[in-house]
């Protein structure tokens, strides 16, 4: 039995929880198993997006906004080439999409990509759970044939944890490629790709970067072949603990003194080359509603997220660091998560959210023009050979 072209299909389904909590509801997408870590985003629109985020790779999404699919699937929005998406939890499917970009069913889509899911479930109850036990392994088992409780819940206890995991080599690009500036080229920038979303080059090739984007692997001698003006770390999935090679090219690119900014994954790598630790938070940021302070300039931004890990770093104070101070520039007014660094005696900066804002407000967009303003007063020649 197949699942419905119209978000309704009667083929049982089963969330499964490592703690022992299920959930029984309707197969969406495609009927089989999946496992991963259960999160939940709190964004109301934008599943494309999320669907499409390298950064989701292992990760079972419950959607906390309770209608998903209502505007069907286009062409124009992913955010990478496939569904990264380990599983897709939602409360009531559209039955039929209503948008004028849209080309087919999201769950046609989910199916077509292989993407088990699981719909009419009460998602609430599931994301009140996961807040207070925090994010955990998780299984969404659907079909005419189900296992037995105590099967489907040893299999999901036998799948792998996040923590420890290293992934980001696994959903980035295994070839390098180039995104040309959009009019007049100013700068070069070499981005290191570890689970880098499609909206991040094309915001920088909207300020007039040329923007190399090379794999996870690179080495440095790969990043300063391109005579990079400035050098991009981006998102990712996985525990940051492991990302031990991201880690030494920022090194060597912060010895040089070059521009550097990083997002989501890139601001733990910051973090880790600056000697600082970093954690797994119990249940994380995702979704476009989490509010950042800048504390550099006072003002409180709402902001795009998508991360388990954070850095370790002080709030209210100054750090010496190998390559001189350092300050958390941002914070989480919600949970006073380190949100941002900014070091002040080197051009680099880095912010733990999505300032590409696909799908998600604008209001860090400024990051951008803050990245091409290290580049303007750092030229190549005055960097630390």
């Amino acid at each position: 039995m197949t699942t419905s072209t119209r978000g309704a299909s009667r083929t049982p389904a089963v969330l499964v929880l490592e703690d022992g909590r299920m959930f029984r509801g309707r197969a969406y997408g495609a009927v089989g198993v999946t496992f991963g870590e259960a999160v939940f985003s709190t964004g109301m629109t934008g599943y494309q997006e999320t669907l499409t985020d390298p950064s989701y790779h292992r990760q079972v999404v419950v959607m906390t906004a309770p209608h998903v699919g209502n505007t069907g699937v286009n062409d124009e929005d992913p955010e990478s080439k496939r569904i990264w998406v380990a599983g897709y939890v939602v409360r009531d499917p559209a039955r039929v999409p209503s948008n004028w970009r849209s080309r087919r069913p999201l769950d046609d889509e989910l199916r077509h990509q292989g993407v088990v899911g699981i719909s009419g479930i009460d998602t609430r109850a599931l994301t009140r759970h996961l807040r207070e036990r925090g994010a955990m392994r998780v299984g969404i088992f659907s079909g005419n044939a189900l296992p037995d409780e105590g099967t489907m819940l040893a299999e999901v206890r036998q799948a792998p944890e996040m923590k420890g995991a290293d992934l980001s080599a696994e959903v980035a690009t295994k070839e390098a490629y180039v995104v040309p500036a959009i009019g007049e080229k100013k700068f070069t920038v070499a981005a290191v790709d570890l689970g880098i979303k499609g909206m991040t080059p094309h915001r920088m090739a909207e300020r007039g970067i040329e923007v190399h984007v090379l794999p996870a692997t690179a080495t440095v001698e790969d990043v300063y072949a391109v005579n990079p003006d400035g050098v991009f770390f981006s998102n990712g999935p996985g525990d940051p603990a492991t990302a031990d090679h991201p880690v030494s090219v920022m090194r060597a690119v912060l010895e040089r003194g070059t521009p550097l900014f990083g997002i989501c994954f890139g601001n733990q790598i910051l973090g880790r080359a600056l000697g600082f630790g970093t954690y797994k938070l119990k249940y994380g940021h995702r979704g476009i509603n989490q509010p950042v302070q800048d504390r550099t300039t006072g003002k409180v931004e709402v902001t795009a997220h998508n991360h388990g890990f954070a850095v370790d770093a002080p709030l209210d104070q100054v750090t010496e660091t190998p390559y001189g101070r350092v300050e958390v520039s941002h914070v989480c007014l919600n949970d006073n998560v380190v949100e941002g660094l900014q070091l002040l005696d080197r051009p680099a900066f880095s912010v733990q959210y999505h300032p590409e804002a696909a799908a998600g407000p604008h209001d860090a967009a400024y990051l951008f023009d803050r990245f091409t303003s290290l580049m303007s007063t750092v030229p190549m020649e005055g960097q630390r050979a």
